[in-house]
């Protein structure tokens, strides 16, 4: 396939002039053959031409570096593209005609150059296309995947010919473990010495005819080197940037918080204060100055989430314990961590376009596999009035939605990582810590004099008393095999059925399983379960099934209210979050626990009647048929100390 190369050639055009009718002549000047200065850098796009529906990318190449980009669109049918400040755009025209785009940019830090592009859009469909070409800095986890343009219904169509094929650039290695080979692709961006166009080609047929769409992806080459230890972040990260550029944060706090350049020992109080030594009572543009993403449009939208969907302040207020929110594309899933005392945010939640989502990396959860061995499984989710309280589109389909609709996904989110926050650095010590002092020192000393509050909630209303010693309750035990270490399993877990999980877990002082995994993750489910009743009336299900979720051997809906868990939460909720005056009294006003119809399996016992077994509901609500009920989903490991993990929800 030849790639299509645009300049910034010269055109040099000759006036010759003729004499009148009396034979006279004029002197013809000189034609100057001096060739045009040669570009510093070229447009490149794939396709000389595109088809309705064609996804594409402008990759702007040079051996120079280059600064100051700003791509613009100057003619044609509008279309949507982020990362306008990059060196690649992609998007995907969605009405035939003649387009148009200019990038200006800065070579060396000297000189100011603008490039032009047109390319044409036909009147045909396309069938299969792949998203979304960008730009990857090297050793940066990368994600391609592929669409369908009659996949948007509720039947998949069949892909088992489609094949996914390098054509350009050093070779990549599709990861195996990851790696849908017909949907998508995942690799890690190769080491290189100067920018590098990687493409890639997916070719199958759809209904007996063959397609083909090609891809690039521009590996950017970094002068960063990437720590081997001693720092909280030893795999390459995204290049990121303040939310608000004017930020008296700076350059400063991302060196600390999401950088290669980041080291345990380096940054202190002054350098990225925790929000609370900034304002107790921090307004949404307070937060927004501590912000970092990697695409503008995270940042919109977690600050219109912060305007409109906190009436009660509890995540300005939560947020108070962090040095930073960083949201990237690259990070997945999110996770807390007290050695930066900053949270990262999984912009899945966020996005309400197909153009946003496009923009995020789809690599699964690693620890997906985890634990498979073992019979039963222990599914969760949030309710509300007999139905999933959220719902989600499948990729393919290219569905938007609002924030509303994936509201108590981001909300549940936060109440739980934020948890974490304030485990490790409570009100009570916001104040208490010097500018001088590093945020690790500063983590250290709680973690060995054992003063972080999930500590003094096991001192105080233990779930396995011998935790620390590696447990003694066998759900301890299973939980390191499920959640963090599938090594340790044993052939007496594996030998466990579900009746027998069942028998254990129901009496005991957890609201989930998840909770055996760590200290720091049973403080945050009671936290995160607890504030999302409180605040939206949002129930929390959990069961014992197989590992199909066909049978349920037992399940309970508002466990949170069991009498033996309610002071558990009383201690965790008046902790965390002292402004909730109201915690207790909330709490005591629980309504009971409600059994799951054990007959049904896990998806359709989410309806209970009066009598509390499963019924079809009189009135189902009118829904999208391609939507599907989320279930839960665990979250990354929070890293106590150097070197030392405590799995997250």
């Amino acid at each position: 396939m030849k790639l299509q190369k645009f300049g910034a050639a010269a055109l040099l055009s000759v006036l010759l002039g003729c004499g009148g009718s009396g034979g006279g002549s004029t002197a013809v000047p000189p034609v100057n053959n001096t060739p045009a200065p040669e570009p510093d850098a070229e447009i490149i796009q794939l396709e000389s031409s595109l088809a309705i529906g064609q996804s594409t990318e402008l990759v702007l190449l040079s051996d120079n570096d280059l600064s100051g980009i700003s791509w613009q669109q100057t003619s044609g049918p509008a279309v949507t593209f982020y990362a306008s400040d990059s060196k690649v755009i992609g998007f995907t025209p969605s009405q035939a005609g003649n387009y148009s785009f200019t990038v200006d940019f800065t070579v060396d830090s000297a000189q100011s150059e603008t490039l032009s592009h047109d390319f044409i859009v036909t009147d045909d469909q396309a069938q299969l296309t792949v998203r979304l070409g960008h730009v990857a800095v090297e050793g940066i986890p990368v994600s391609l995947v592929s669409y369908a343009s009659g996949d948007d219904q509720s039947t998949a169509i069949d892909k088992s010919s489609w094949k996914w094929t390098q054509t350009q650039g050093p070779a990549v290695t599709f990861t195996d473990t990851s790696t849908d080979g017909d949907v998508a692709v995942f690799f890690d961006a190769p080491s290189i010495s100067q920018d590098t166009l990687l493409v890639f080609e997916l070719s199958g047929d759809i209904n007996g005819q063959a397609h083909a769409d090609s891809v690039a992806v521009l590996v950017e080459n970094s002068a960063v080197e990437v720590p081997e230890s001693d720092a909280p972040f030893t795999d390459r990260i995204a290049d990121v940037f303040l939310y608000n550029a004017d930020s008296p944060a700076g350059q400063r706090l991302i060196d600390c918080v999401y950088s290669n350049n980041s080291r345990y020992d380096d940054c202190t109080f002054a350098d990225s204060p925790l929000i609370a030594q900034i304002s107790t009572a921090p307004t949404t543009d307070d937060i927004m100055d501590r912000v970092i993403v990697s695409h503008r449009w995270m940042g919109d939208q977690f600050k219109k989430f912060l305007e409109d969907y906190d009436p009660n302040d509890d995540f300005k207020n939560l947020l108070r314990a962090n040095t930073a929110v960083v949201i990237s594309y690259d990070i997945r899933p999110s996770f807390y961590s007290p050695t930066t005392a900053a949270i990262y945010l999984d912009p899945s939640d966020l996005w309400v376009t197909p153009e946003q989502r496009d923009t995020i990396n789809q690599a699964p959860d690693y620890r997906s596999s985890f634990g498979n061995e073992l019979q039963f499984e222990m599914p969760w989710r949030y309710v509300k009035d007999n139905d999933y309280a959220s719902y989600y589109a499948p990729i393919r389909y290219r569905l938007s939605r609002t924030l509303a609709d994936s509201q108590y996904d981001f909300a549940s989110l936060l109440y739980h990582e934020l948890a974490h926050a304030n485990d490790f650095f409570p009100s009570t010590d916001w104040l208490s810590h010097s500018n001088s002092r590093t945020i690790y020192d500063a983590v250290v000393e709680v973690y060995n004099a054992q003063e972080i509050q999930s500590d003094f909630l096991q001192d105080n209303y233990p779930l396995d008393s011998l935790y620390a010693s590696g447990g003694q309750n066998e759900l301890t035990k299973l939980a390191q095999v499920r959640f963090r270490n599938p090594d340790l399993i044993t052939e007496q877990q594996i030998a466990y059925s579900p009746q027998n999980i069942a028998d254990m877990f129901m009496t005991e002082g957890a609201p989930q399983f998840y909770s055996y995994s760590s200290t720091r993750e049973d403080l945050a489910i009671l936290f995160d379960g607890f504030m999302m009743q409180a605040r939206y009336g949002v129930s929390r299900d959990v069961a014992v099934s197989d590992q199909a979720y066909t049978d349920i051997v037992w399940g309970q809906r508002g466990r949170l209210s069991e009498s033996w868990i309610k002071p558990r939460v009383a201690f965790v909720a008046s902790r965390i979050l002292p402004e909730f005056t109201d915690s207790a009294t909330v709490i005591e006003a629980l309504a009971p626990p409600m059994a799951l119809d054990d007959s049904k399996t896990w998806r359709n016992s989410v309806v209970i009647d009066a009598s509390g077994k499963g019924s079809v509901p009189a009135g189902e609500k009118v829904r999208d048929q391609r939507l599907i009920p989320v279930d839960g989903v665990h979250r990354h490991p929070v890293l106590d100390t150097r070197g030392s993990g405590v799995s997250s929800r």
